[in-house]
C-alpha cells in the first residue's frame, strides 16, 4: 500500500536573504511585509481605530520616558536569524547611533506592544511564541476591538509562562519602568459619541 499522504516542505528565509529581496526590488513600495520564524508575512491592513490607537501609544512613551528609552513605531526588531517583525511600539535601550549600523536585538527591547484590531490572533499566538523564544520579557497586544490589553511575561522557549487580560479600566506598569502607571484607556482610541 502506498502513503499518499505528503508532507509540504517549505523554504524558511533568513534576515540576510529578506534584506537582499528587499533591495533587489522584489517587494513593490506598497507592499507591507513582514519577516517571523523564517515567513515572509503580510501585514494587515490598519483601520483608523489602530492608527489612532498607536498614535496615543507613542505620544504617552515619548513624554513619560523621554531620556530614558527610544520609542521606535513600525520599526524592524531583530529577534533571530529568522525573524524582524515590525512591531507597533518597541521600547528600546538608547543606542549612541541611534541604531544607524543595526536594527534592535531581543537585548535591547525593554517592551514591545502590538496593536491589534483583524490581527488578535496572530499577535496573540504567532508573534507572541516567537516574541518568547526570542526572550521579550514583556509584550502586550492592546485589542482596539475589545479594549482589553493582554499582557505576557515570563518568556520560555514553549512560550510566555504568565498571560492576563486587563479590562480598560485597569492599569499596567512596563517591567523595566516601575515607575510608570499607564491606564489603558490612555491607549485605547476615544469613543466616538455621535
Amino acid at each position: 500500500m502506498q502513503n499518499t499522504e505528503t508532507t509540504l516542505q517549505l523554504r524558511q528565509w533568513t534576515v540576510e536573504e529578506y534584506h537582499r529581496m528587499a533591495e533587489a526590488g522584489i517587494f513593490g513600495a506598497e507592499e507591507r511585509v513582514e519577516l517571523l520564524e523564517g515567513n515572509i508575512i503580510w501585514m494587515i491592513a490598519k483601520g483608523t481605530a489602530h492608527r489612532s490607537a498607536v498614535g496615543r501609544i507613542d505620544r504617552l512613551l515619548q513624554n513619560s520616558l523621554m531620556d530614558l528609552a527610544l520609542i521606535c513605531v513600525q520599526d524592524p526588531v531583530k529577534l533571530n536569524e529568522r525573524s524582524e517583525p515590525e512591531p507597533d511600539i518597541a521600547v528600546v535601550k538608547l543606542d549612541p547611533l541611534d541604531y544607524a549600523d543595526h536594527h534592535p536585538t531581543p537585548a535591547e527591547v525593554y517592551l514591545i506592544i502590538e496593536v491589534a484590531d483583524s490581527s488578535l490572533k496572530l499577535d496573540c499566538e504567532t508573534k507572541a511564541q516567537a516574541y518568547s523564544q526570542a526572550g521579550i520579557r514583556d509584550y502586550w497586544v492592546l485589542d482596539v476591538v475589545k479594549r482589553q490589553l493582554h499582557v505576557f511575561r515570563e518568556p520560555t522557549i514553549d512560550g510566555y509562562q504568565n498571560q492576563v487580560i486587563l479590562a480598560e479600566d485597569g492599569t499596567i506598569t512596563p517591567l523595566e519602568f516601575p515607575d510608570l502607571q499607564i491606564g489603558i484607556l490612555e491607549m485605547l482610541p476615544p469613543i466616538s459619541r455621535s
